[in-house]
């Protein structure tokens, strides 16, 4: 089968954009399409998933081992004709110096064999993107550049002095995107706004088709990707089921859960039943274990704190079976959220946890974590990676133990983190695998 990388340089250059048009192209033409996100992402693949009507999948050569990498890889791309993976940031942007574990969008290209296609945003320069698409095609001897698509060009004088300027180096323009404003998808503070929020995502879906139908040359694409060789697909569980009977929180408040691990635990042999915190349904009584995802709690916090019914059955289920939150989940379980405008919302009160966002201060990054103790994450001592993102601040753990002890992928000491109390466990840290 045939696939490709699409990538930039730096986060905002259109890749999401000419990612979408592609998938929702080759889908409109009848391909099977296999999509990928590289990197740490809720949001995109629900996007992808719109545009390609298939699942898609992370995958992240820091979080992960490479045998998860190429498990989780080969099973996507079963049945498929093309397999399209959009980059996280700028193609090389990862952390640490391990060869093919940087977590970088280059190494899931160089691991799989992918061509790049680079999609370079040509504001305020015309022949000086011949010197970044040389750069790009220079830095890193693993990757194959099949070409180039500009964008934002502002005119047929600004795409000719730019494209000339590149395919004089022998590099491949394969398509200029005029600037459209109108079809780019709307944004807030953790990125794009959720796919199921987006009421009219099928019409933008459709443009930006259009778009790219019109304006790459899609055919040529294809004939110069990469032919992949991946091996047979095989059991992948970055993160085994937490129970046989998973209740999960999943609304618009709670959406951020991997793909790759809700496949896994099905494929495992675990049933996943859904219930919906903000349409004050409880978890299944009936369930092993609870997970409260991450999300956009802060945004709907005065409709959670009056959902009685949703509480109450929290609290019962905590009696008995165990309860886990990440993230938005961890915050609902603590005592109290205040919001944006100063004002508090009572929360379940399982852990002594306050958070905040009335002074919004940014946590990012990669971490790996030890688990202190045995719960819906593993056992103890097991070792996860994964990753922070987001703008709450702590008032007070409330003196609960900690969950783990967790460290940056910088070389930082290690700090205690999250919460433990009884049956209940939650912390800010997303988990993408385990890896003991």
């Amino acid at each position: 089968m045939k696939g490709f990388l699409v990538a930039s340089l730096r986060s905002g250059a259109g890749k999401t954009t000419v990612s979408l048009g592609l998938m929702a192209a080759l889908a409109r033409r009848g391909l099977k399409v296999a999509p990928v996100k590289c990197g740490p992402d809720y949001i995109d693949p629900a996007f992808h998933a719109a545009a390609a009507g298939r699942a898609s999948v992370n995958l992240d050569s820091w979080a992960m081992t490479p045998s998860q990498v190429a498990a989780l890889a080969a099973g996507q791309a079963d049945g498929a004709d093309v397999l399209v993976a959009e980059a996280l940031m700028g193609l090389f942007d990862g952390v640490g110096h391990e060869t093919g574990r940087t977590g970088s969008s280059a190494d899931i290209a160089a691991a799989l064999g992918l061509g790049v296609l680079l999609v370079l945003d040509v504001t305020g320069q015309s022949i000086s993107a011949a010197a970044a698409a040389l750069g790009a095609k220079l830095l890193d001897p693993r990757l194959t550049l099949l070409g180039v698509v500009l964008n934002r060009v502002g005119s047929e004088r600004h795409r000719r002095l730019a494209a000339e300027a590149i395919e004089a180096l022998g590099i491949a323009v394969l398509g200029a995107l005029p600037r459209a404003a109108t079809i780019e998808l709307p944004e807030r503070h953790l990125g794009l706004v959720q796919a199921e929020e987006t009421g009219d995502l099928g019409r933008r879906l459709d443009a930006l088709a259009n778009l790219v139908e019109t304006h790459i040359d899609i055919d040529r694409l294809l004939v110069l990707a990469s032919d992949m060789a991946l091996p047979p697909p095989a059991a992948a569980a970055p993160l085994p089921p937490p129970g046989q009977r998973i209740a999960l929180g999943r609304d618009a408040a709670f959406s951020f859960v991997y793909p790759h691990h809700l496949a896994a635990w099905r494929a495992a042999g675990a049933e996943i039943v859904p219930f919906s915190p903000l349409a004050d349904e409880a978890p299944d009584p009936s369930a092993d274990v609870c997970w409260l995802p991450g999300g956009y709690p802060e945004l709907s916090a005065g409709l959670l704190a009056a959902a009685g019914n949703f509480l109450d059955g929290l609290r019962a289920f905590a009696l008995r079976r165990p309860v886990h939150g990440e993230c938005g989940g961890y915050m609902v379980l603590g005592a109290g959220l205040v919001d944006a405008g100063g004002n508090r919302h009572a929360m379940a009160g399982l852990i002594g946890l306050e958070t905040s966002y009335e002074k919004r201060k940014l946590h990012l990054g990669y971490r790996r974590a030890r688990l202190l103790a045995a719960g819906p994450l593993g056992p103890a001592e097991a070792v996860l990676s994964g990753h922070e993102f987001h703008y709450a601040s702590i008032i007070t753990t409330g003196g609960d133990d900690p969950l783990a002890e967790v460290r940056d992928a910088h070389g930082g000491a290690p700090v205690p983190d999250g919460s433990r109390r009884g049956l209940v466990s939650g912390s800010f840290f997303h988990a993408i695998a385990r890896l003991e």
